[in-house]
């Protein structure tokens, strides 16, 4: 720029020719003339962005997807790996390459992220028969709601295998039933376990006052089967952290997108499915099958011992003047159980049991966790695909719809599709999606004065054929996707 304006200032204030400045710069002709008499004015230079994914439906479908999994936590998030897969489900012509940079540009525009600071730890050798635990918490979809599985994860850093168990919770109960079942899958019990200061195992952490104090019930444990309990000292999580990969691993590429359950069980088929099939990639540095790795470090575990090992909690307790008890916090009736001054509630796992002192069964049932969910958020959700209802079909949300609403969503015309999901909206205030749909005849409009007549809908559906063809659950669907 400087040898611009000096140019400039020789021919402007010092009348110079164009043959004289170049005789006197040693410039061209060409370039004395350029700079001394045109005007040089700045100018945008926009670069469009070209290809499949910017003129394209592809990068819409996506930043609907990342926009939808904002909204949620980011555990439940997709990963770019599920988002590629699933558009290979749509028929996407492009490669992982290109869906990655276009989430990382997609990041980068739109997310603020400040700086972090990663803390140096050395990098730990790992023996096999050593195993670590760790719980982390999942979304499902049960009966078309929401539930929080607390998944116990056992990995084992030597062969990078991993085991998962659902459960309900993360108390003493639940996490020493998910140890015995992630034994049982392992077919062996590791000589060392490494845990965090788990509640449910730890009363003490290590610190200044002294090491970790063990639960009583957990050392029984222990004992048992035969593993020596390693806890991690406090605010370090790094001596764990294979199992916290681990449980990032299980939690992006096991449940996301939330898949649809019948039951716990139904969840521990697909989960260990999903183990098997994972066993058989290949180990990150030593380049044999997982699989094979495991099947070397059994070599070196405990075996399996013969008896049993009962998990159950026994406490005294006594009901107030309703004939209730009080069960994880909740008022359960009792019957008969205001005769007694004193009862034995005794908890498994999954559920409970009241008993007199005479030994008799006065009630019984599931812990009240286990029907804990929440309804799913329709009328976001709805609000979302009014304003895009293209983005209908391809949400995350679209194989949680009950089976009537989803095929009555599943239409061409994008007018009639909005129409029908305004009167969804106008419904979810005051019924649940499931209502919706086990009452759906008697909600929608009539022909006299709906917006829904087949005159004026050709692609209206016909009902009857319908329900004699296809449950009216998405259950069988979204079990389906999870496999893809």
């Amino acid at each position: 720029m400087p040898e611009v304006n000096h140019i400039k200032k020789m021919r402007n204030e010092k009348s110079l020719s164009i043959n004289e400045i170049s005789r006197r710069t040693g410039f061209s002709w060409e370039t004395v003339k350029k700079y001394a008499d045109e005007d040089h004015l700045p100018s945008e230079n926009l670069s469009k962005k070209g290809g499949m994914m910017y003129e394209g439906k592809w990068g819409e479908i996506v930043s609907d997807w990342l926009l939808e999994d904002y909204a949620l936590k980011k555990k439940l998030r997709r990963n770019n790996k599920i988002i590629y897969q699933q558009l290979k489900n749509l028929n996407f012509p492009g490669s992982y390459r290109t869906v990655c940079n276009y989430i990382a540009e997609w990041r980068d525009k739109l997310m603020e992220d400040g700086e972090t600071f990663k803390e140096e730890f050395d990098r730990l050798t790992h023996p096999p028969a050593e195993a670590q635990i760790d719980f982390g918490t999942t979304e499902v979809i049960q009966d078309g709601k929401a539930k929080d599985i607390h998944c116990l994860v056992m990995s084992l850093p030597y062969s990078n295998g991993g085991y998962t168990v659902p459960l309900p919770g993360e108390n003493q109960q639940c996490f020493l039933v998910g140890l015995k079942a992630l034994f049982t899958q392992f077919g062996r019990v590791p000589r060392k376990l490494r845990i965090d200061n788990l509640a449910a195992a730890v009363v003490r952490a290590r610190g200044k006052h002294g090491d970790t104090i063990f639960t009583e019930s957990f050392l029984k444990f222990a004992s048992h089967y035969g593993f020596e309990p390693q806890a991690c000292n406090a605010r370090k999580g790094n001596e764990k952290g294979h199992v916290e990969n681990k449980v990032g691993y299980v939690r992006y590429n096991f449940f996301t997108p939330s898949p649809v359950i019948r039951d716990l069980d139904h969840l521990q088929e697909m989960l260990t499915q999903k183990s098997m099939e994972d066993h058989k990639r290949k180990h990150y540095k030593k380049g044999e099958p997982i699989q094979n790795l495991i099947k070397e470090e059994k070599k070196y575990c405990l075996a399996l011992p013969e008896s049993d090992y009962p998990v159950f909690k026994k406490d005294n307790v006594s009901a107030n003047k309703y004939g209730e008890v009080l069960i994880d916090g909740t008022a359960i009736h009792i019957p008969t159980s205001y005769h007694y001054s004193q009862l034995y509630l005794i908890t498994y796992w999954d559920s409970y049991k009241v008993v007199s002192p005479n030994g008799e069964v006065l009630g019984e049932g599931p812990r009240p966790y286990m029907n804990k969910s929440r309804e799913l958020p329709w009328l976001f959700v709805l609000g979302m695909w009014r304003r895009k209802p293209r983005s209908v079909s391809h949400s995350r949300y679209f194989p949680y719809l009950p089976g009537r609403i989803a095929n009555y969503l599943s239409i061409d015309s994008p007018a009639i599709q909005k129409d029908r999901i305004e009167w969804l909206i106008s419904q979810i205030v005051t019924y649940s999606m499931n209502e919706i749909n086990e009452q759906f005849y008697e909600l929608l409009p009539s022909k006299d004065n709906s917006t829904l007549q087949s005159e004026s809908h050709p692609y209206e559906v016909n009902w009857n054929i319908y329900d004699s063809l296809r449950p009216t659950n998405s259950l069988d669907e979204g079990a389906a996707t999870i496999h893809e």
